[in-house]
């Protein structure tokens, strides 16, 4: 595999955990360092860490994940995205808001859009490839690009301001069902 492909892949990879970034941040949850710090580190390292998981189970587990992989991305995107949406509707300002780089959010955000990735482990299984590179490529490719995404959502949220959570938290359910669809309809 060349490090073009392996850039190809991780970039598409990188994409599901770009725009959610981009969703929290333009929300305003991504003010501070460590937030920033959480959402790039959390979605890099399951970009990296599902594809070895993948790669490791091996061909014999493909068949059993793949009737369903598709609806636990689809339903842990919509619950935060409506979660989200919910929020952003409510006008009392004393409601503590969840913030998704926290938490178990965090972690059902880094898993639902890392799915796609345990699916490339597992195919890199199966064309006998080290896994090692381009799990590594895949998790610091999903880092940088969050970054980034977090940075435009920054100004984003402080141009629309509560609108942004809405919307945030439309793309998260657009996301899911572009996953679900995907998969139902290939």
């Amino acid at each position: 595999m060349t490090i073009f492909e392996v850039i190809i892949i991780a970039v598409g990879l990188a994409m599901d955990a770009s725009a959610v970034c981009l969703a929290a941040a333009a929300a305003g949850f991504a003010n501070d360092a460590r937030a920033k710090f959480r959402l790039s580190f959390h979605f890099g390292l399951f970009q990296f860490l599902m594809p070895v998981l993948g790669w490791l189970l091996g061909i014999s587990f493909v068949s059993h994940f793949k009737a369903f992989d598709h609806w636990i991305a689809f339903f842990l995107l919509a619950f935060v995205g409506i979660r989200m949406i919910w929020e952003g509707m409510d006008k009392s300002p004393e409601i503590q808001k969840k913030d998704p780089s926290k938490g178990m959010t965090m972690v059902m955000l880094s898993v639902a859009t890392s799915i796609d990735a345990l699916a490339v482990g597992l195919s890199l299984a199966m064309l006998d490839v080290n896994i090692l590179y381009p799990s590594v490529m895949i998790g610091v490719i999903t880092a940088g690009m969050s970054l980034l995404a977090i940075k435009i959502g920054t100004k984003l949220g402080t141009l629309f301001g509560k609108r942004m959570e809405i919307l945030g938290g439309l793309v998260l359910i657009l996301i899911g069902s572009r996953i679900l669809f995907s998969h139902l309809i290939l």
